[in-house]
């Protein structure tokens, strides 16, 4: 039985390196392919104005209102997500440790949230929206993506806060702290890094989508200045710009898309660089 333990091994090894390149090929192959189109039209006039007169007829003035939109909309739905997300992780964690059976059943749940299409969001969005009397506006967008990146936000950090070894937690409570103080000194502290890739997380599906703000955020040429006027994003801006038959407007769709994948890209650098920042002043 040895050779059939060193075969399924070595089976299982190449179907790794194959599934792994295959994912990267295909990452690169999407990459190459927004790049390709979107590069040669970008240019500091699409990113520096807004649209004026006949931008979507193919003529002058940029995306800024979208990209603009974008940051508002995901900055906001994450802080308000974060709001909520962190004290139900943490209390999941703390307070609920020993209740496995309740948390099996949280879990659960949040998972299920998690797997329904963002476009069932929008449509609960729109029906919220209309039960309180608020029109599309960045405060609608903003709440509908926070309700959808919440069981996101909320299982990425429970699945980092439910490895800390529970010794670390019984020292703390024998040495007198309260559970508050074990939840923000203690596990805040050990999986900060986590809860950072928690929110990059929940920020890239929330700039990203536009399933969930189709029906919620409306459209405009201008930046918003207030939280009850309608915005643009840039997902909404690419889904637009890819329906007109001018081809010059189809080409500045796939430009929009560069500027998106490469808003996301510098994001996760950025994180990345915190989190291992942060874990080289905590080892020293």
């Amino acid at each position: 039985m040895m050779w059939w333990r060193k075969f399924e091994e070595r089976l299982f090894y190449v179907l790794m390196i194959f599934s792994t390149a295959s994912l990267v090929i295909l990452l690169l192959v999407i990459l190459l392919s927004i790049f390709l189109k979107g590069v040669p039209y970008l240019s500091w006039e699409m990113v520096s104005q807004t649209p004026k007169g006949g931008y979507y007829f193919g003529r002058e003035g940029g995306i800024l209102n979208a990209i603009v939109g974008s940051l508002y909309l995901s900055a906001g739905a994450v802080f308000l997500a974060l709001v909520f997300s962190l004290p139900l992780a943490l209390a999941m964690n703390i307070h609920m440790r020993t209740y496995k059976r309740t948390l099996h059943v949280i879990r659960f749940v949040l998972d299920l949230l998690w797997g329904i299409p963002s476009i069932v969001y929008g449509a609960f969005g729109f029906t919220l929206m209309i039960y309180l009397g608020i029109k599309a506006s960045l405060l609608a967008g903003i709440i509908t993506v926070a309700i959808f990146i919440l069981p996101i936000m909320v299982r990425a950090m429970d699945e980092v806060m439910k490895n800390v070894p529970v010794t670390l937690l019984e020292s703390a409570f024998s040495l007198g702290s309260t559970r508050t103080e074990v939840a923000f000194k203690v596990m805040l502290r050990q999986t900060l890094p986590g809860i950072i890739t928690a929110v990059l997380l929940a920020f890239g599906r929330g700039i990203g989508d536009v399933a969930s703000v189709l029906f919620t955020t409306g459209y405009t040429d201008n930046i918003p200045t207030s939280l009850f006027q309608q915005t643009a994003t840039l997902p909404l801006a690419v889904f637009f710009q890819l329906g007109s038959p001018i081809p010059e407007v189809q080409n500045r769709a796939y430009a929009a898309a560069v500027i998106l994948t490469l808003i996301i890209l510098i994001i996760s650098i950025a994180t990345r660089l915190l989190g291992r920042g942060y874990n080289k002043t905590r080892i020293n």
